[in-house]
């Protein structure tokens, strides 16, 4: 269970110490709405993870709307909420997995493979479950020690590719906002030149994610015959792009890297080239 749990899989393990649940719920446009939404009802047992604060670094305006926070200090945020190198962690949100798959994602960077997303979140434990609880579970901190991989890349990697394309870089957002239309949430739109556009929901189908023979086929016509580990992921702030990366895990299709500050970053020095349109 290293990449997708479903929810009758996860409820008979609630009372097991082993097992952090965390809640990722979040929303771009209010982000006082993901914490409001646990308040008012979570998985028993849950923790909540703020995307705005446990997954993300210090903002300066220059690095993106959720940059990547340092190991020492992600790993110090996650062993607050708990989990400890021999956790079994799960993830859910109620976004199709958008925020629950960064969660993820931060985890196996730290060197911790014991995690899955729920596959079909809050919803489909609501339809399935039933069970949810309002008060906040004592924490009982943990140590968590970080062992980074580098499957990370800068702008300064981005920028050679756009000089030497070589490698192929992969764009999670709407299509609308990777061609420059309708950009609500960063000041310019467009992408990077070169980018190819793979939205994070068609790796979805009613909520959950598409079996695995399916998403290895899509996501073969995208790739062509780039090998997966020489991909490079973005979206518009790291977030989203990391469920293209559990996607391509769960289709066998393994070991791409994410850019973390993503379009929210590039766009923030005007010396970096758009591209706009379709590619």
């Amino acid at each position: 269970m290293n990449t997708l749990i479903d929810p009758r899989d996860l409820a008979v393990r609630l009372t097991d110490p082993a097992w952090v649940v965390l809640d990722c719920r979040h929303d771009l446009s209010d982000p006082a709405a993901g914490r409001a939404a646990y308040a008012r009802g979570h998985i028993p047992g849950a923790r909540f993870a703020g995307v705005d604060a446990e997954l993300c670094g210090l903002r300066t305006g220059r690095n993106g709307r959720h940059p990547l926070p340092e190991a020492a200090a992600a790993a110090a945020a996650l062993g607050a909420l708990g989990v400890s190198a021999s956790s079994r962690v799960v993830a859910y949100d109620a976004q199709g997995g958008m925020f629950a798959a960064r969660l993820w994602w931060m985890l196996r960077w730290l060197g911790h493979d014991a995690v899955a997303v729920l596959d079909g979140g809050w919803q489909r434990w609501l339809a399935e479950i039933r069970l949810t609880a309002t008060d906040v579970p004592t924490l009982a901190a943990a140590t968590f020690t970080p062992r980074p991989r580098p499957v990370n890349v800068d702008a300064a990697a981005v920028a050679a590719h756009v000089r030497h394309p070589g490698q192929v870089l992969v764009d999670a957002r709407a299509p609308d906002r990777f061609r420059g239309e309708n950009e609500k949430l960063d000041p310019v739109g467009g992408h990077v030149p070169g980018a190819v556009n793979r939205y994070f929901m068609d790796n979805l189908a009613d909520g959950r994610f598409k079996p695995a023979a399916t998403l290895e086929a899509e996501w073969r016509a995208v790739l062509g015959s780039a090998a997966p580990a020489s991909v490079v992921h973005m979206c518009g702030s790291g977030v989203s792009a990391c469920h293209n990366l559990l996607a391509l895990e769960v289709a066998g299709l393994g070991g791409g890297r994410l850019y973390p500050g993503s379009w929210s970053e590039w766009c923030a020095d005007p010396a970096r080239p758009v591209a706009t349109g379709r590619p």
